[in-house]
């Protein structure tokens, strides 16, 4: 599938005000993985740090508690995402699509959270990655796995082309990255209605992949209706409808 990174861009600047408040899943996944780079980083300085898909700032922020960074470059598509930022020296940024951009060189660490998806040549930005880290820099992440929104893509066709567990760790292997730690797990997320699924899709700027989709009143009540097949009765009795999750965590290490 072709990626649209103007229209993806679109949409996130979109939702850039209220991506921070709905992106429960994320903030998790960020703590997660900032979890995971404690366990394998042993040094707690950083002279050059890299992340792409800042975003609204939930890896940015995690990184700066947890590290000692005394540079820090914030790669994004679209220039509003400096509105989640104050100023400070340590920050540069590299603004723009990461398949055409060349990287800040001589990185400590390469880090991005749930933006990786949006790639559509995920081998070329390893490679990239590669080149751009110092021997034994640190390449870690998180991205989505094929069950991820699995429902939406089952009721409207519409999603990434998400990677699989194996097809990440052979492109990392390619490149030459030692892996260090690869795993994935399934979140849910549970609404009360069909509704405030696409609600809660349309604040976090996920639709970025539905440009050519357009809901009718038919259409809507047809997913809304289609959707039960998602849903269960939880202790209360209240329907309630699921939405999936699928988080891969990587953490590798440059060996060249």
């Amino acid at each position: 599938m072709n990626i649209n990174k103007s229209q993806v861009a679109q949409r996130f600047a979109k939702a850039g005000q209220s991506y921070a408040q709905h992106a429960v899943v994320q903030k998790q996944i960020c703590q997660h993985l900032i979890g995971l780079m404690q366990e394998h980083i042993s040094k707690n300085s950083l002279d050059r740090v890299f992340e792409i898909g800042c975003g609204s700032g939930n890896l940015s922020h995690l990184l700066m508690q947890n590290f000692e960074i005394k540079h820090l470059f914030l790669n994004d598509l679209y220039l509003e995402v400096q509105q989640h930022f104050q100023n400070d020296p340590k920050l540069k940024w590299w603004i723009g699509d990461i398949e055409q951009l060349d990287f800040p060189k001589s990185l400590d660490l390469v880090a991005s959270s749930s933006a990786l998806q949006w790639v559509g040549n995920l081998e070329a930005v390893f490679k990239n990655c590669a080149d751009a880290l110092t021997q034994q820099g640190y390449l870690c992440f998180s991205t989505f796995g094929q069950q991820n929104l699995q429902e939406i893509k089952a009721l409207t066709g519409q999603g990434l082309d998400y990677l699989t567990l194996a097809e990440i760790q052979h492109k990392l292997l390619k490149q030459g990255f030692e892996i260090l730690h690869l795993s994935e797990n399934l979140e849910m997320l549970s609404f009360s209605h069909p509704k405030a699924v696409l609600q809660h899709l349309k604040a976090t700027g996920v639709t970025a992949t539905a440009a050519q989709h357009r809901w009718t009143k038919q259409s809507l009540q047809q997913f809304y209706q289609n959707y039960q097949q998602f849903s269960q009765l939880d202790q209360m009795g209240q329907r309630q409808y699921q939405l999936s999750y699928h988080p891969i965590y990587c953490i590798a290490r440059s060996t060249a």
